[in-house]
């Protein structure tokens, strides 16, 4: 990528509050135009071929035996995918199915250092399998499988060999994905393709490099997830679904003592008057920062990291504060840290049952390459 993070001028600015830094904008994003056109073109091509099933004439046949759910998003960045893998995963098994989740794997560089599909459990290393790989084991329920591997057909074909009671899979990211090969609910078929945005949205509405976007905002999908607090986001294609959820913060916990826990308000009570800061490796971190401030904490310094970054322990000693809070999804790298001052702040994703029946539904369809 040509950003280690999202630029400004990736999102909508104001003419009328900033009229220089909107001007600034727009002109840098005008002259990558011609990238984003060539980019463009090669999306649009690569749809045609999954379209027209040449795909499948290369080797790309169906991707997995039972349903497929793909947690995905249009623009780069941490949109919410992986509280809404977990939260997903979670119903599912609470409703009697056999779940399984599988994703990419951490690639440094944009090369895996995997060979071959693997299984990650709670103690697995995030530097080799991801750090949200590692999150996910740590917070669904331990029948639920998780396999990376970047060639996601095979990291299927490997879940299910190891792990044949399973009935649906779950893919974290993978909707640009021509491997995996899927019917979707609006076609008729029992696998599903839902989209996750934020507050950002769309930004500026431009493809990579000109703007944030993997590909078309207009993009079909069976549903859209809206993550957060804002007015949901309609946008003008036929979507058949769309949904607003609301992450969840009850408590948080030291770091590396999960087990003592406590509430924000009783938190905010020992710490009254006392230094705060945060510091996040996400995809979208003044999200963190904003509802870390929503609940009444007054944040005095806060350290943005590129997503997936490691938070090394030159970065605690620098901040001069008396309590720094974390992700969870930054906890899982933090092993050999010692600080007492770090706290970890967990968040859940409440699922309506509009959603889970939905999902159920559609995946409880009959085999449409059976019929």
């Amino acid at each position: 990528m040509l950003f280690k993070s999202a630029p400004r001028f990736w999102e909508k600015s104001s003419f009328a509050k900033e009229p220089i830094r909107s001007l600034i904008d727009r002109l840098i994003s005008a002259i990558l135009l011609p990238l984003a056109w060539v980019y463009g073109l090669l999306v649009w091509l690569k749809q045609i071929l999954t379209d027209t099933g040449i795909t499948q004439t290369l080797g790309m046949h169906r991707a997995a035996p039972v349903p497929l759910i793909i947690v995905g998003n249009i623009r780069v960045g941490g949109t919410g995918k992986t509280p809404l893998v977990i939260a997903l995963a979670n119903a599912l098994f609470e409703e009697g199915f056999r779940p399984g989740i599988i994703s990419r794997g951490y690639q440094p560089n944009g090369q895996s250092i995997l060979e071959a599909p693997q299984e990650v459990t709670q103690s697995s290393n995030p530097n080799t399998v991801g750090d949200e790989p590692v999150l996910m084991a740590q917070r669904i329920h331990q029948q639920i499988p998780i396999w990376v591997f970047p060639k996601r057909a095979l990291c299927i074909n490997a879940l299910l060999k190891a792990h044949p009671e399973v009935n649906v899979i779950i893919s974290d990211d993978g909707l640009q994905h021509a491997g995996l090969v899927r019917w979707p609910a609006r076609e008729g078929g029992r696998d599903l393709e839902l989209v996750v945005e934020d507050e950002r949205g769309n930004g500026n509405g431009r493809l990579l490099p000109a703007g944030p976007l993997r590909e078309s905002p207009h993009r079909e999908r069976d549903a859209t997830i809206s993550i957060g607090t804002h007015p949901l986001i309609v946008n003008s294609l036929a979507t058949e679904k769309s949904f607003q959820l609301t992450p969840e913060i009850d408590s948080v916990y030291p770091l590396h003592r999960p087990n003592e826990s406590q509430s924000i308000p009783e938190l905010l009570t020992k710490l009254a008057g006392l230094k705060l800061a945060a510091i996040a490796a996400i995809g979208n971190p003044n999200k963190f920062f904003e509802a870390l401030s929503g609940l009444g904490m007054h944040l005095e310094h806060t350290l943005s990291l590129p997503d997936h970054a490691t938070i090394k322990n030159t970065d605690i000693a620098n901040i001069e504060a008396e309590c720094i809070f974390i992700t969870e999804k930054d906890a899982v790298k933090c092993a050999t840290i010692e600080d007492q001052r770090i706290w970890v702040v967990p968040m859940h994703l409440p699922l309506p049952n509009e959603l889970i029946h939905w999902v159920q539904e559609v995946i409880q369809r009959p085999d449409p390459y059976q019929r």
